[in-house]
């Protein structure tokens, strides 16, 4: 039985609307932090799992077993970043521990845009924005949906910064599966299930609005202009352009050093 991981996030509902019943006697299907589920990926306590890009990349061996993912193709509302001075001048910089790809990607477009590497701090989940201590902020998820007014000099959607700078489109995560692992028939069963998650955002936003702090007008526009469900050819450009960019700056191991050392 296949063992497969998907973040436990708003942002995933449409992938795995209907995927515990199209898995049906084939696998189970948990529901965790994009931290954990790398960490079981990695350890062998998965077998496929919706993991954030830079994981993909840190991760040794694995394969993309689908075209369903989570991406942007302009601004993503949900990924900002919050700066209590200009832009240029930020020196530190919070970082919400609750996404790893949201963290290099705000870092990479800082070192090329302004040249800037600022020292980082992380933010826990529970924390709130004004309990930092920072220059600038990254919140990601329902958070950064909404942050306070009067409090910042810029605010950037970091989704629509990215896909103007590099003019490709941004994954967030994506299917992968580790080495060994039968997937054969599976990216069916993941397509089926993005294709009746996306016919059926309408339901989905009215099911989890609410308990988000938003209307379901909110987030049915969310999944439907801000999210892209599909690892098409652009998407996996930008995937390749995130990799070289982010390990230019060394936020990723650079894997033509490892394997010749």
């Amino acid at each position: 039985m296949l063992r497969v991981g998907a973040v436990s996030y708003l942002n995933t509902k449409p992938l795995i609307h209907t995927l515990a019943s199209q898995l049906g006697s084939r696998g189970s299907l948990t529901l965790d932090l994009p931290s954990r589920l790398a960490a079981d990926l990695a350890a062998g306590r998965l077998d496929v799992a919706l993991i954030p890009s830079v994981e993909y990349f840190r991760g040794h061996d694995y394969s993309i077993v689908s075209d369903a993912a989570i991406g942007c193709r302009g601004p993503v509302w949900s990924v900002r970043l919050l700066s209590r001075v200009p832009v240029a001048k930020i020196r530190t910089l919070a970082l919400d521990e609750g996404s790893r790809t949201s963290a290099a990607m705000v870092q990479v477009l800082l070192a090329e845009m302004y040249g800037l590497r600022p020292d980082t701090v992380p933010m826990g989940i529970d924390q709130s924005a004004e309990e930092v201590d920072a220059d600038a902020i990254l919140l990601i998820g329902d958070r950064a949906m909404h942050p306070a007014r009067g409090v910042y000099q810029e605010i950037w959607d970091l989704g629509d910064r990215w896909c103007r700078w590099t003019e490709l489109p941004f994954v967030f995560a994506m299917w992968v599966a580790r080495p060994g692992v039968d997937v054969s028939g599976l990216a069916e069963i993941l397509e089926a299930s993005r294709d009746s998650g996306i016919k059926h955002l309408e339901s989905i936003a009215a099911a989890n609005a609410a308990t988000h702090g938003l209307t379901k007008e909110d987030l049915h526009r969310y999944f439907a202009e801000n999210l892209y469900f599909r690892l098409g050819t652009g998407e996996r450009h930008g995937l390749e352009s995130f990799r070289t960019r982010a390990t230019a700056i060394g936020l990723i191991p650079d894997k033509n050093l490892t394997s010749s050392t």
